[in-house]
């Protein structure tokens, strides 16, 4: 077994257990909110500590851990970041409105000055939650299978599989019961089944966005305007997705079959410039 394999084996296992570790802790002294508990940082946490442990100790070393904005040669990956989900998300909407999937009556009544000044506010509240996901998933996960020489598509699978899997104890315990039924119609197991099927379409455009630039921030942009956008149309009542098929097929967040679908068109398309423009897999930084 090669030092590489040996190393993304630690990092799933760990990944994939935390939280339930965190879930074991928060047992023993139950915290009011278990979003606010200690759990729930060693849920969101133990990914990048491991990643960073196995770069400083492991053998892994930092030569592609993706740390430098690289602004001056991967601007355009931060204007992309920048224009995806928008992009994505008001196809999704015209597409829900014309199936009347989802009723917009909410953004009519609050206006777009309410929309935008509450999405500044979701971005800002994702910043450092998403530093620990995408320093984790993009920052350790992408990079190191590629250095295994997997296909980009197999890359993107396994990195969605293994992001799934660590979104259960979050499903499942940390987050509110009523925030996941408000975004979806789904029960619990076939949301998280759901998660399975969505998120290597996402991991795939995140993953290529990392390569194309040579730096994690443009994936971290990227997820902070996709929980932005999101989250605030939903939780803020801009939008009431019906509580149907269609609702969960012409979702705009992350869990919506029609939105995963265009980013993992997005992500072949990148992944395509990727090979046609020879840009280097990952690069010193």
């Amino acid at each position: 077994m090669s030092k590489t394999t040996r190393n993304l084996i630690i990092f799933t296992a760990v990944s994939l257990g935390g939280g339930f570790v965190g879930i074991a802790v928060d047992r023993l002294n139950p915290p009011a909110n278990p979003m606010q508990g200690l759990g729930a940082l060693i849920w969101l946490a133990s990914p990048l500590v491991t990643g960073l442990l196995l770069r400083a100790f492991g053998g892994d070393g930092w030569q592609d851990a993706g740390f430098k904005l690289n602004l001056k040669t991967g601007w355009r990956w931060y204007l992309a970041a920048l224009l995806i989900i928008p992009l994505v998300t008001l196809l999704v909407i015209v597409l829900g409105a014309t199936f009347r999937a989802i009723d917009l009556s909410g953004f009519a009544a609050q206006g777009l000055g309410a929309f935008l000044s509450l999405a500044a506010a979701t971005f800002g509240g994702s910043m450092v939650k998403n530093l620990f996901e995408e320093f984790a998933w993009r920052g350790y996960l992408t990079p190191r299978f590629n250095a295994l020489k997997l296909h980009p598509l197999l890359n993107a699978t396994l990195t969605g599989f293994i992001w799934a899997g660590w979104h259960i104890p979050y499903y499942l315990y940390f987050l509110d019961k009523e925030v996941l039924t408000s975004h979806t119609p789904l029960s619990i197991p076939v949301f998280i089944l759901s998660a399975f099927l969505v998120l290597p379409f996402h991991a795939l455009a995140y993953g290529e966005l990392r390569l194309l630039s040579g730096s994690v921030w443009p994936a971290w942009l990227l997820h902070n305007v996709a929980n932005a956008i999101s989250l605030s149309l939903v939780s803020g009542g801009f939008m009431i997705l019906k509580r149907n098929f269609a609702g969960v097929l012409l979702s705009p967040g992350t869990e919506g079959i029609l939105s995963s679908l265009l980013m993992g068109l997005i992500g072949l398309i990148l992944y395509r410039y990727r090979l046609q423009h020879q840009a280097p897999l990952l690069q010193k930084r």
